[in-house]
């Protein structure tokens, strides 16, 4: 038992944590500010399963599993967050990169597209659609090829 997070354990993720949900939030983040984003996608779920149309829960949710490297859960936390705010830019940027993350370039064009759409002034956002659509396209192209 972790005397930092009460009756939660973020090894295996068993118990409850203590405290209010608003309280597990803010141990989240911690979590992924410390470079956690496994232990901190494991108390999020926790904070998500109990708010779960709270944008800033589900981004944070989103955030520890692309960090973590869980670019379906990432995609799933990012697509939530969009439905639940879908004036979000970075729902939509967030979404398109994880897809992009597990090749489904046609879907991280779309997303990343509505970002940079969205907040045409954020650079990174119309770079990583550039190189979306240039992955797109090659790979298109390749397909084209080795159909012929």
């Amino acid at each position: 038992m972790s005397e930092r997070y009460g009756e939660y354990d973020a090894e295996d993720g068993a118990g409850e944590p203590t405290g209010e949900a608003a309280d597990w939030y803010r141990q989240g983040v911690q979590l992924l500010e410390a470079g956690d984003p496994a232990a901190a996608a494991q108390l999020l779920t926790k904070v998500a399963q109990k708010t779960p149309d709270s944008a800033p829960v589900l981004e944070a949710l989103a955030r520890a599993h692309f960090d973590g490297g869980l670019y379906e859960q990432a995609v799933e936390s990012f697509a939530q967050l969009a439905h639940v705010s879908p004036d979000d830019d970075y729902a939509q940027f967030g979404w398109g990169l994880a897809a992009a993350k597990l090749g489904q370039m046609d879907v991280a064009v779309e997303h990343l597209s509505a970002a940079a759409a969205m907040r045409p002034e954020i650079r990174h956002y119309a770079n990583a659609l550039r190189a979306a659509r240039s992955t797109l396209r090659e790979q298109t192209g390749k397909k084209g090829l080795a159909d012929t």
